[in-house]
């Protein structure tokens, strides 16, 4: 505004209008972090005081099952572990409400036509998530796990720290269900039409070298592992090639969902 007119500039009205869907979207997303934030802690507190010690036991089961004692090597060790897995059940237990309010953030900026693909893209997401879990836990893990306690009990008598044994369990599964969703990483990049059919059937070389180097750093270091995450990256990423072949880039010219 001019302090010598004292008229509203086409500029002062553009700006105006610019910052207030910016200040808009910032307090919706404020909103968001907060719902989650106290849906995770609600689900942590639960998980706390009812889920943990059977959590725990399931955990635990396949190393005590061949006869290893678990161990902590510190005063709060086996607490804080506790916390962690606690921590992580709760982050699961609430895993629907978090769909849900991130649904609600996103859908009013998703066109009519794309809402029913974006709620089937979330389901997929969540099982593919879960089968890269079951997957590794039911095969990868216990070969792994096999493979290690083999080439050591000739060394030293196995007494494992519960907290690092939790940590060794968690780096197995959550890159594993992590990287189950390279499809539908590769179908959403390919709707924005960041990639095509043609650049990822170029890149296939490039990113069988990558998949494999990518496992060697998630995985612990061992073979085995490595392979049993390298290769099923690699068919996943087959199966996102597949999908981008038929996927249309989104199109601008529709109208976005009202919230």
């Amino acid at each position: 505004m001019s302090k010598k007119s004292g008229r509203v500039s086409a500029h002062d009205v553009g700006v105006k209008e610019n910052t207030q869907p910016l200040i808009a979207h910032l307090m919706a997303f404020r909103k968001l972090v907060i719902a989650i934030l106290i849906a995770v802690l609600v689900g942590f507190v639960v998980a706390f005081y009812f889920l943990c010690d059977p959590l725990m036991k399931f955990i635990t089961s396949p190393i005590e099952a061949r006869g290893i004692q678990i161990i902590y090597t510190a005063v709060s060790e086996a607490f804080t572990t506790q916390l962690k897995i606690s921590l992580l059940a709760g982050v699961v237990l609430a895993s629907p409400f978090i769909f849900y309010q991130i649904w609600a953030f996103i859908k009013p900026a998703l066109y009519e036509s794309e809402i029913f693909l974006f709620r089937l893209l979330f389901f997929v997401a969540l099982l593919l998530f879960l089968s890269g879990i079951v997957f590794c836990y039911c095969y990868v893990y216990e070969l792994a796990l096999n493979l290690f306690l083999v080439a050591g009990e000739d060394l030293a008598t196995p007494m494992l720290s519960i907290d690092k044994y939790v940590g060794f369990l968690f780096s197995f599964l959550l890159p594993f269900g992590i990287v189950f969703e390279l499809p539908v990483a590769i179908f959403v990049a390919a709707r924005m039409g960041l990639v095509t059919y043609t650049q990822l059937t170029a890149s296939r070389k490039f990113v069988f070298f990558g998949i494999f180097v990518l496992a060697a750093i998630l995985t612990p270091p061992d073979m085995i592992s490595q392979i049993m995450l390298g290769v099923p990256m690699y068919l996943l990423y087959e199966v996102g090639v597949l999908v981008a072949r038929f996927t249309r880039p989104r199109q601008h010219e529709e109208t976005p969902a009202e919230s």
